[in-house]
């Protein structure tokens, strides 16, 4: 080989060389300054990255928007888990809508009366609405089997309603802390009724963690230590159907057995849900449950991270002790988040679609009608300033619909 074909061959390798070089410099290994944007690109705008699961969700299970009907038969039903959010989110039900007919809400009264437009209907099961018609905290066992009973008392119907199942649902670890602070201060719930294939549980069945008439100043290594201390797993009991497990009897089938059945339960009942929240994205929650009934909020949520629970100073061994003992719920909301957040993306992605679509169809509307020698509407006119395209105006980001970030959550890092 002579010395100019040497060169040749030498030439493209240092070129090569030089360039790897001054790659390193410029995108260090572990900088996230350099995106390669192929595969974005290969997708397109409309197609998002799908985010990271471990979980197998279809397109059914991500489209959650639902025909409801509110003049009509359609009836959605408030699951009220303790400690979740659940009373503000109750409150944005009745008091936070913007409806043709608002709910009634008078001064001093708890509840108020959701009518429909033009009749004396409820549209609402809820705290704020209809009370605690089938129980205190009612769960999904209690709901399912009292709410058809308990409208058809209050109202004669004979077309078939549709009900429609919401709740929302908080980290274990910080719901379980705040279900604490809450007893300590004298809550109890005592009145709740448990109803489970028609009856309530026997002492011997759930017994009470405490003597007297409260658990006043329980501390929290007492409130640990209690095993029928219903604070633990509360999310995944109130969510399962509890006859698949012979409701509170515990010695119809072994731990683990039942332990299974009951996430199972409360993962498919969660998902076949209308509709649920997460008290850790307050934006996206109110964001998702306005794209799935086709309603509007008339203030936005806010987020609140300074909570009692955020303000318990907890050591690691107490935090892995309270995850333990709420094992399943952790299980769960990992779950309910995973979900969550795909459905957030899933629906944001269409909506920008739809809006794309729209917008291309104003542009291809008003290219025929500047064809046809047509004059333009008015609101068509001068807009050369904005896009530069003799009129046609640009696609910007304002056109698609916004939501606030959620602000990071201190939740589960103590």
């Amino acid at each position: 080989m002579d010395d100019r074909s040497s060169k040749l061959i030498l030439v493209p390798i240092l070129a090569v060389l030089f360039v790897m070089i001054g790659y390193q410099y410029i995108c260090p290994a572990g900088s996230n300054s350099c995106h390669f944007k192929t595969e974005e690109k290969l997708r397109g705008d409309d197609s998002p990255a799908k985010l990271p699961s471990k979980f197998n969700f279809t397109e059914r299970d991500l489209d959650r928007h639902v025909e409801f009907n509110i003049k009509g038969d359609d009836v959605i039903v408030f699951l009220h888990i303790q400690k979740t959010g659940g009373t503000t989110f109750g409150r944005h039900l009745v008091r936070n809508i913007r409806l043709e007919q608002p709910c009634d809400c008078k001064p001093g009264q708890k509840k108020c009366t959701c009518h429909r437009p033009g009749k004396e209907e409820s549209w609402l099961f809820s705290r704020f609405s209809t009370g605690w018609s089938c129980g205190l905290h009612a769960d999904w066992t209690e709901l399912t089997n009292c709410v058809p009973v308990i409208m058809d008392k209050k109202e004669a119907q004979r077309n078939k309603r549709n009900f429609y199942y919401i709740t929302m649902l908080r980290d274990p670890v910080s719901r379980y802390l705040s279900e604490w602070k809450h007893v300590q201060r004298g809550a109890t719930w005592k009145t709740a009724l448990h109803m489970c294939d028609g009856r309530s549980p026997t002492q011997d069945e759930l017994p009470t963690c405490y003597s007297g008439d409260d658990w006043s100043g329980v501390t929290l290594t007492e409130f640990m230590n209690c095993p029928s201390n219903l604070a633990n797993n509360r999310q995944v009991r109130m969510l399962a159907d509890l006859s698949l497990v012979g409701c509170y009897n515990l010695s119809s089938m072994n731990e683990s057995q039942r332990n299974q059945i009951l996430l199972g339960s409360a993962m498919s009942n969660l998902k076949n849900m209308a509709f649920y929240g997460l008290t850790e994205f307050q934006r996206k929650t109110q964001y998702l449950f306005e794209r799935t009934f086709s309603l509007r909020f008339i203030s936005a949520f806010t987020q609140i991270n300074s909570t009692r629970a955020a303000n318990v100073d907890l050591s690691e061994l107490v935090r892995r002790r309270i995850e333990e003992l709420n094992f399943l719920d952790v299980q769960l909301y990992e779950y309910a988040k995973d979900l969550f957040l795909q459905r957030f993306q899933f629906t944001r992605q269409r909506e920008h679609q739809e809006v794309r679509l729209k917008r291309r169809e104003e542009r291809r509307w008003l290219r025929e009608q500047r064809e046809q020698g047509r004059p333009w509407p008015t609101k068509h006119r001068g807009g050369g300033n904005r896009g530069g395209g003799g009129g046609l105006e640009k696609e910007t980001d304002s056109d698609f619909p916004t939501t606030t970030e959620d602000y990071t959550s201190q939740v589960a890092h103590w």
